[in-house]
Order: structure tokens, then C-alpha cells, then sequence
């Protein structure tokens, strides 16, 4: 791997990171599905922005269904999940159970794909399971049913992935990702008004809130996707795949330093386990790498 190349996978693991950190500090402020559909919204009109720029047609009429469904599953909904879960949950947390996207991913092609489970990938979702209930039941945050929903929350999101996964592969494989990362974007964003007003703001929107909103939006969202897709075309899909191992350290560093948030000798070993879970399921034989947002 080349030095830039290297470069590249730590800014995206680190920006992916902060999206956690920014979501802890959004969503108190303006509700879950505020700051879902302001993040997906504008991060899909700055792609859209770059996408005529650059000339690349959208066809929208062509994949207008495959961009709202695809878009919301994959998008709006752990948008707005990961954002309600940050009301309760250290950013470190939300983005450990984020690490499990993988294992997910592992069950769903079992059932949806006809991959075969093999005894590696049995062997990490125990692992991974294990890890998560450590870190939520023995962790720095006291045990609570709150925190057990937020943290369910997180495992559907998770499972979110994991689902538009499988069917972009069987139904949108076709489609260019550039395009697809865009208009999943616009998509979300237009799956998400309906619901909005349902969510009320919490508390003022000053300033350094919607400052934060661009920030989520352009940095953690739009740019994040081109990153990945330039690490898709310059390393591959399963070196590309090593920055799910590296987001959970760098959310749980943001957290410590910018939130004070607790970091102890639980939290580091259910980091431990789903990292090595992780590891295990998706360096299995036959695995790829799915494109993910955070």
C-alpha cells in the first residue's frame, strides 16, 4: 500500500469516526430525524453539485426506484437510528456496534446470497455478539433499558447495511457507484420528509449546532463517499474493508478527548472482540466489500 493510499484509509476512519462525535452533540439539540435529513439532504445536494460539475449524468429516470429504496434503507433509516441511539450512547459505542455491520452482512448472504456458513464466520458472529453485550452490559455507561434500546437501535442500523448490501448486489449491481452514492443520498432525504415534522426540535439551534450539521454533512457524508470510492479503485475492496476495524478506535479517541467520554478496560475489550470478529468474517473466502454510510 502506497503512503497516500495509507493516508487516505486513516482520514476515512477518522472522519467516519467524528461522525459519532457529531451526532452526540447534533441530536440533543435538533431530534433524530432532523439530523438525519439534514445530513443526508445537504450531503446529497453537495455530491449532485460535483456530479454536474464534473458532467456525469444521474439517470434518474432510469434508477429513481433504486436510489429512494436503497436510500432508505441504507441511508435515512441508520441515519436517523444512529442520531436517536446518540440521545443515550457514548460515540464511542454507537460506532463499536456499527463494526458489527460485517457479521450482519454474513447472515443476510447466508440467507439471501446462498453463501455458505462456514465455521471462520460462525466463530466471529459468536465472538461479535459476545463483544457487544460486554460493552453494553459491563461498560462505562450504567445498564439500563434505555441504553439497551439505543444500543438495539445501533444493531438495526447496522442490520440496515448489511440488507441494501445484499440487494444492491442483486438488483443494483449496475449501477455506477458514484451515482448510486448520490442519488441514495437525495434519495434518503426525500424518504425522510414526510416524517420530520413528527420529530420536534429539542432545543435552540444555535451557531455552532448548524455549523456542526454542514460539517456532519459535507465532511462525514459527501466527502467520506468519494474517499472510499477512490480507495475502492486504488487499493481494492478488502483493503478498503480494513477501515471498519479502524472507525471505532478513532470514535472512541474523539469521544475521550472532545467529550470526556469514559473509556475503560470493558469498553477496550468489547472494541477488542467486534474488531476481531470483524476481521475474522470479512477476510473470509468470497467477501467483498459493500459501500456503507455513516
Amino acid at each position: 500500500m502506497r503512503p497516500i493510499d495509507l493516508i487516505r484509509l486513516l482520514s476515512l476512519a477518522a472522519i467516519w469516526g467524528a461522525s459519532f462525535l457529531f451526532m452526540r452533540v447534533i441530536a440533543p439539540v435538533l431530534g433524530p430525524l432532523w439530523t438525519a435529513e439534514l445530513r443526508v439532504g445537504i450531503a446529497g445536494l453537495v455530491m449532485l453539485a460535483f456530479m454536474l460539475a464534473t458532467r456525469q449524468s444521474m439517470q434518474f429516470k432510469a434508477n429513481w426506484r433504486q436510489y429512494l429504496l436503497i436510500g432508505g434503507v441504507n441511508s435515512a433509516l441508520p441515519a436517523a437510528l444512529y442520531a436517536y441511539a446518540a440521545l443515550t450512547l457514548p460515540s464511542g459505542y454507537s460506532a463499536i456496534v456499527n463494526a458489527t455491520t460485517p457479521l450482519w452482512g454474513a447472515l443476510v448472504g447466508i440467507a439471501v446470497l446462498g453463501e455458505t456458513m462456514t465455521l471462520r464466520k460462525a466463530i466471529g458472529l459468536l465472538i461479535g455478539i459476545s463483544g457487544v453485550a460486554l460493552l453494553v452490559r459491563l461498560g462505562p455507561v450504567t445498564f439500563s433499558p434505555q441504553v439497551l434500546l439505543a444500543a438495539s437501535a445501533c444493531a438495526l442500523a447496522a442490520i440496515c447495511y448489511a440488507c441494501s448490501g445484499a440487494y444492491s448486489k442483486l438488483r443494483a449491481a449496475g449501477i455506477p457507484p458514484g451515482l448510486m452514492a448520490t442519488g441514495s443520498q437525495l434519495g434518503a432525504a426525500l424518504v425522510l420528509i414526510p416524517v420530520v415534522p413528527l420529530s420536534p426540535l429539542r432545543g435552540e439551534p444555535t451557531l455552532h449546532i448548524l455549523m456542526l450539521v454542514v460539517v456532519l454533512a459535507v465532511l462525514c457524508s459527501a466527502v467520506a463517499y468519494f474517499l472510499y470510492f477512490r480507495l475502492l479503485a486504488d487499493i481494492g475492496p478488502t483493503r478498503s474493508m480494513t477501515v471498519t476495524f479502524l472507525i471505532p478506535l478513532f470514535a472512541l479517541l474523539w469521544g475521550a478527548l472532545f467529550l470526556d467520554e469514559v473509556i475503560n478496560q470493558t469498553t477496550l475489550a468489547g472494541c477488542a472482540l467486534v474488531v476481531l470478529a470483524t476481521w475474522l468474517v470479512t477476510f473470509g473466502q468470497g467477501n467483498s466489500a459493500p459501500v456503507k454510510s455513516r
